[in-house]
């Protein structure tokens, strides 16, 4: 009967002394954190979600991204053929580009609040004239007639609604009406048409055309380059613009009053031609579409969520701080306390999200890294005892939360950082464990154990 008491005190004493064991417990408890983390990642994608659904309502009643196409000038041509001894006649159009084409424009954004969400939506003047060459060149094989009085011109707006005047179109010295909807909808699906006079009279002649429209619109503003040279010149009060599409600005200034930008694309640049009939050209012409997108200047839930990415490091450092305390301290610490300690990391990224939704992302840090690493700190010096290193713990989780922080600042660099502050962190570890005799640590502890009961004896 003694026997099986000193057996059970020999194993009760391993299961509370042995580094190997705590060690695995420590491991199995960072998988289990693992769990709440990855709910974090879905409160924070939830709430994205949420604020892409307040952009997608704000825009639906102000104005959608815009995209503006044009113009083009159709030509309905009238080819007959014989088919089963009967002449057919079928109507081709003939689609023709501007052989210059200018925008200039101003864009004026503004912020719109949907809830604790902000939308960026702007107005726009846009100036667009240009060049038609009307030297064209048709293919004559069955051709019976050119319909001149039934050519048409179109200019695609994405959404109408975000048109804010009456347009007066100048065709050379004509003033056209403007009537809503695309005539040509397989090539753009939403836009004005204009019907120009005595096009027959102006062949093999340039003829100007010149408009002016105030476009409202949410995020981006973008165009396609249908003129043999499309120049477009850009400026807004908008300080952080992403260029986007098929072409970036030739010359570009952006500041923190705003940008400038100017492209310059040539027909040679892009995958269609200036004139051709019946093909669809639609996903060619989408593909070389360029413009500007308004970001947000501060996109806080794409940071929260690359910090969160950190989360496993965060609690695998502050664990090792405690597990090397233990050690070399002789400090025991029960697997509960590491669990509520590894909550309390997890439990940053939730503060975080909450509060960068209601103020500044880096106040919002500031204040949760504070509030954390002081929760954390008061707790050890309770279960640790020893402010001396309890101040250690303190500046470890300060220096992590740095560490964070500055990856975050540098996204180019995020890779090169974090590379550099493991390889830190580890020379660190070996640095301070280096005297540590693993293989005598549990016969060190024992003993220790035995000389305490035979003094106290």
């Amino acid at each position: 009967m003694e026997n099986q008491n000193n057996l059970f005190e020999k194993m009760s004493n391993w299961l509370k002394n042995s580094v190997m064991l705590k060690l695995l417990t420590i491991t199995i408890l960072m998988l289990l954190l693992l769990i709440p983390s990855a709910m974090i990642n879905d409160v924070i994608r939830e709430r994205q979600s949420l604020q892409q659904e307040a952009i997608d309502e704000v825009s639906s009643k102000w104005a959608n991204s815009q995209e503006i196409n044009g113009p083009i000038l159709t030509i309905p041509l009238l080819y007959e053929h014989e088919k089963e001894g009967k002449m057919v006649e079928t109507v081709v159009y003939h689609y023709v580009l501007p052989q210059n084409l200018i925008i200039n424009g101003k864009l004026k954004p503004q912020k719109l609040n949907r809830g604790i969400y902000d939308v960026v939506v702007y107005d726009s003047d846009l100036n667009v004239n240009g060049t038609f060459n009307m030297d064209i060149s048709f293919d004559e094989n069955h051709l019976k007639e050119i319909q001149f009085e039934k050519a048409f011109l179109t200019i695609g707006f994405s959404d109408l609604r975000g048109i804010g005047n009456n347009i007066n179109f100048n065709w050379g010295d004509e003033n056209l009406k403007v009537e809503s909807g695309s005539k040509i909808t397989d090539l753009i699906s939403s836009g004005i048409t204009i019907y120009p006079q005595n096009i027959s009279s102006n062949e093999n002649q340039s003829i100007d055309f010149d408009f002016s429209v105030a476009l409202q619109g949410s995020q981006d503003l973008t165009f396609v380059p249908v003129g043999g040279t499309t120049q477009v010149n850009l400026q807004s009060e908008w300080p952080s613009p992403s260029f986007k599409g098929n072409f970036l600005p030739k010359n570009r200034d952006v500041n923190e009053t705003g940008f400038i930008a100017d492209w310059n694309v040539l027909e040679l640049n892009r995958n269609y031609p200036q004139s051709w009939s019946g093909r669809n050209m639609k996903d060619k012409m989408d593909a070389s579409a360029f413009g500007v997108n308004l970001l947000n200047e501060v996109d806080d839930y794409k940071k929260a969520q690359r910090s969160a990415k950190y989360s496993v490091m965060t609690i695998a450092l502050t664990f090792l701080v405690f597990f090397l305390v233990e050690v070399i301290n002789k400090k025991r610490i029960h697997p509960f306390q590491y669990i509520l300690v590894g909550l309390a990391l997890c439990l940053f990224y939730i503060l975080l999200v909450s509060i960068s939704e209601h103020s500044n992302f880096n106040l919002a840090y500031a204040i949760s890294t504070f509030g954390i690493v002081g929760m954390i700190s008061f707790y050890a010096l309770y279960i640790i005892k020893a402010r001396k290193l309890v101040i250690i713990l303190i500046l470890t989780l300060i220096g992590i939360y740095g560490f964070v922080y500055v990856t975050l600042q540098l996204a180019d660099y995020s890779l090169l950082i974090g590379s550099i502050g493991l390889a830190v962190i580890l020379g660190l570890t070996m640095y301070f464990t280096r005297k540590i005799d693993w293989y005598n640590l549990q016969t060190a502890k024992q003993d220790k154990m035995v000389e305490a009961e035979t003094e106290g004896n």
